[in-house]
């Protein structure tokens, strides 16, 4: 992850501070050292510590954080998780960006918690899609694995998903599995996104391998299960949140997909505070 995560953080550092830190090369105009309290101001999932961390470090590599706390954690409000130690200059220079990236991962590891928690008890997995912040995917599918999700494919070159489009530029549901399983690696699954119940049974008659079952009522994703009857694994998928979830587990589907744990998950508070010269 760190081959990949230095350069985008590196970037998002890049974005902050172009030429230099007005503000803090105003009131800090050389070295001190000092010391700032990393405080969790509501109650979640924390994720993404070590991300916190390597901003930091890339700006100062004798940056050093002590955590209390790991990621995957349930953390409280009003609870200390780290003490980052070093230049002052440093500390506030890269306070923004580190607290971004922390908030937002553990916005999402959170509210992924809250909507696996009403899977429980059922066989389905909870998978997230690409439907992720602008070269945030790492960072935010990474967020959605500790809060107990699941990772659908990571990119366009990670599996083959058939949609709505792919199907019409093929000319039909035959065509387009026929086209994808000549084209892609025979160690590649395929996929496709059916609307209806004769989607569903062309699509099996084709020799899908996973069936995603699209914005389909709940009526009709049960009739879809039955005449798959296990010749392909199920997926639902179509504005699935925290408030409707629940209805899926007594339908027999295999996998949930949800793009709300990445587009729709608040942020959680925290803040650095008590900066003090040491």
């Amino acid at each position: 992850m760190k081959l990949n995560a230095d350069r985008l953080i590196q970037m998002a550092l890049e974005e902050d501070i172009t030429s230099e830190d007005l503000s803090t090369n105003a009131v800090m105009p050389e070295y001190k050292e000092g010391q700032v309290d990393l405080i969790c101001k509501e109650d979640g999932i924390i994720a993404g510590l070590s991300i916190f961390e390597r901003v930091f470090t890339l700006l100062d590599p004798k940056t050093q954080v002590e955590f209390m706390c790991k990621d995957g954690d349930q953390v409280k409000n009003g609870q200390l998780m780290a003490r980052v130690r070093g230049d002052i200059r440093v500390l506030l220079s890269g306070e923004r960006t580190a607290l971004n990236y922390l908030q937002r991962m553990s916005g999402i590891a959170t509210y992924t918690k809250s909507v696996s928690k009403l899977l429980e008890g059922s066989s389905i997995k909870l998978l997230d899609t690409r439907k992720t912040t602008p070269n945030n995917r790492i960072f935010e599918k990474y967020a959605v694995l500790v809060g107990g999700g699941n990772n659908h494919r990571y990119n366009l070159s990670d599996g083959v998903l058939l949609k709505d489009n792919h199907i019409g530029a093929a000319g039909g549901v035959k065509e387009a599995i026929e086209m994808a399983k000549a084209y892609a690696p025979f160690v590649r699954k395929i996929e496709i996104e059916v609307e209806n119940l004769d989607m569903v049974r062309e699509a099996i008659e084709a020799g899908a391998d996973i069936i995603m079952l699209d914005n389909m009522s709940d009526e009709d994703m049960a009739e879809a299960v039955k005449i798959i009857d296990g010749r392909a694994s199920t997926e639902c998928s179509g504005n699935v949140t925290k408030e409707n979830i629940a209805r899926l587990t007594k339908l027999g589907i295999d996998y949930v997909s949800s793009g709300a744990l990445t587009h729709s998950a608040p942020i959680l508070d925290i803040s650095l505070k008590n900066l003090h010269e040491v």
